[in-house]
């Protein structure tokens, strides 16, 4: 269970709110073709791969590192954004998600994959009333995410 759950916010991370679970493969692959650098990439491009990778791998320290200088290189960067929150996350570290979330919504608003994030934020806290009222947000604007739905039935216990 605990495996499928952290499947469901890494295939989100990695995917960028892709609907439907996919193979470790599939995500590998994603990672490789989403910011495909061959070593040119900008900083933040180098270090969001980096931390997709650390993260999909379940070393949530060093992909919360590798978010964070994403983060530094390019403040404007939704996706270092979501990442560094989902690290913080896994880390426990849920005052430093809620700032990366409330950056992330300034940045991006009210994204499907950033309320599903969110959601799953309040899930791993056990606050499946604040879980519930973010995912139906997300499900109200990608009704089909089988992620989101997921989550969903994860918050509805």
């Amino acid at each position: 269970m605990k495996d499928r759950i952290f499947r469901f916010i890494a295939i989100g991370l990695v995917a960028g709110g892709l609907a439907g679970c996919q193979s470790a493969s599939t995500i590998d692959t994603a990672l490789t073709s989403a910011f495909q650098t061959n070593g040119q990439g900008s900083l933040a491009e180098r270090k969001i791969v980096a931390g997709q990778k650390q993260f999909a791998a379940g070393n949530y320290g060093l992909a919360e590192k590798n978010f964070r200088l994403a983060v530094e290189a390019t403040p404007a960067n939704g996706t270092a954004w979501l990442g560094l929150a989902a690290a913080y996350d896994q880390l426990g570290r849920f005052d430093l998600a809620d700032r990366a979330y409330t950056q992330l919504l300034k940045l991006e608003g009210p994204k499907a994959s950033v309320l599903n994030n969110q959601g799953f934020s309040y899930i791993l806290r056990g606050d499946m009333k604040k879980a519930r009222k973010v995912l139906a947000d997300a499900r109200a604007l990608a009704p089909d995410n089988a992620i989101i739905e997921g989550n969903w039935k994860l918050a509805a216990g």
